[in-house]
């Protein structure tokens, strides 16, 4: 059975935020072995506008290809979307190729098999309000694996919403989109260590608490 991933590294071999210069890489795994397939540069210009990041992203899908299990250490914004889009699976990992190509692969084989066997798409997980205007949500469950679903398909577009006033999230770790979402300038967040295995992230909207 022939799987290929494409990763998104940098001059370290590590993987990269696709906000930066870098090269994208495709493995092949055959016969339980992974193997150099195809490499291209990609330079992410967000001065060419909307339009021209679209067709820059259009030929970043024609590079891949069949290929759709893409990885990288951050992948944000219209890249994102337009990556979902075209039915890609976003993987936000760090390391290097090697060290996390055979994880990947297993955990979408186990998704690919409970999809199989539920004969329905896996639900994604939501935030459930608990008072007015106040959320919970758990992704500890989803960053463990298996489940088919990634945090930021749980949560992004909940917190693109933005109609809510506290957001409590349970993770094992802080996602590196989710940094990012709180460094833009809309959320504020508050980080609290609950235990080795769990950190407690209360996000709040500043749009809402100006209202």
């Amino acid at each position: 059975m022939t799987r290929d991933i494409a990763v998104f590294t940098g001059e370290n071999g590590e993987t990269l935020s696709l906000d930066n210069p870098g090269t994208i890489t495709v493995y092949r795994r055959e016969q339980g072995q992974w193997s150099f397939n195809r490499a291209q540069e990609f330079i992410l210009d967000k001065e060419r506008g909307i339009g021209g990041i679209r067709r820059q992203l259009a030929e970043l899908l024609d590079f891949l290809q069949e290929c759709r299990i893409f990885a990288a250490f951050s992948v944000t914004g219209m890249p994102y979307f337009e990556l979902e889009k075209a039915g890609c699976r976003v993987w936000e990992i760090a390391g290097k190729p090697k060290d996390f190509l055979d994880y990947v692969f297993l955990e979408e084989e186990k998704a690919r098999e409970q999809n199989g066997n539920q004969g329905t798409e896996v639900k994604t997980p939501a935030p459930v309000q608990v008072a007015p205007g106040c959320y919970q949500i758990s992704l500890t469950g989803i960053q463990a694996g298996g489940t088919g679903v990634t945090s930021k398909q749980a949560l992004l577009p909940f917190l693109r919403q933005g109609v809510f006033y506290s957001l409590e999230v349970l993770c094992s770790h802080i996602p590196p989109w989710l940094e990012v979402e709180l460094a833009a300038g809309n959320l504020e967040g508050i980080t609290e260590r609950i235990n080795k295995d769990v950190v407690k992230v209360l996000i709040r909207s500043k749009l809402c608490a100006q209202l």
